[in-house]
């Protein structure tokens, strides 16, 4: 269960929004209570932080594309037809012609209808529940330890996929479905451009739950600040005896090493 160990790691982070966590709900949510406003996917996650506290939405509560990404709503649906055919995202000028914005409704991942009634957002910091996703607003500092730590263990490889306009089709239905951490950045998608829900410049990354244990585990093993950055005394003599460690594993296949 997600508790007080998890909490502990994401406030060390300390970054400049505090973690949300979410969850994608079939059921209403019980015991927690529904927001009242009609809002962006997008802006209910800077809610949650600015407000501290948990709530969930519905498709009355969402206003942009998030419930069509969410299944929640088709994009047979009066409000996802324009958007479906792409003529929203030509008349707004994001692109040339519907058809390249069309496009985007065959690659941008969607949750089939019906598993999803309900999104939950809750602090980290008051989260006993197991999310489905862990978004976190950072900045490059914290950023760093986060994509790290996502592949400290597994040896993943860091990705970012994304578009200019269904930024939420990233940040929660691709790492829910693929299993795989994603980053976004702010000021780069213009739902949240619109709305001036973050400043420019930071990193949005989406921590699916396949990945939350191992991205925690790590965190906690892991150095944060490592000695090859570091100019003191103390990091150098840790650089000086690595490198003639591996220069010795490297000149002699002989010389012994545990294994792990």
């Amino acid at each position: 269960m997600f508790g007080e160990r998890e909490q502990k790691i994401f406030e060390k982070l300390n970054m400049p929004y505090p973690a949300i966590a979410v969850k994608l709900c079939r059921n209403r949510p019980k015991g927690y209570e529904q927001a009242e406003e009609k809002d962006f996917l997008c802006c209910f996650l800077a809610k949650a932080q600015k407000e501290n506290r948990p709530f969930y939405i519905s498709v009355d509560n969402e206003d942009c594309m998030g419930k069509v990404v969410l299944g929640m709503m088709g994009l047979d649906s009066p409000h996802g037809s324009n958007h479906g055919a792409g003529y929203m995202g030509k008349e707004l000028g994001a692109f040339r012609t519907a058809g390249a914005n069309a496009r985007l409704y065959y690659d941008a991942p969607q949750i089939k209808r019906g598993i999803v009634n309900f999104v939950l957002f809750c602090p980290v910091s008051q989260c006993n529940f197991n999310p489905d996703l862990v978004i976190c607003v950072a900045d490059t500092a914290s950023a760093q330890l986060l994509l790290r730590a996502s592949s400290y263990i597994s040896g993943d490889v860091w990705e970012s996929k994304c578009s200019y306009v269904m930024s939420c089709a990233w940040s929660y239905v691709y790492p829910y479905i693929s299993g795989k951490v994603n980053h976004l950045f702010t000021g780069m998608h213009l739902g949240m451009q619109m709305k001036g829900v973050y400043p420019q410049g930071l990193h949005i990354i989406s921590i699916p739950y396949q990945k939350t244990g191992e991205v925690v585990q790590a965190l906690y093993e892991m150095e944060w600040v490592l000695p090859f950055v570091c100019k003191d005394e103390e990091s150098q003599r840790k650089v000086a005896a690595m490198n003639e460690f591996v220069g010795k594993l490297r000149d002699d296949i002989d010389f012994p090493v545990p294994i792990e």
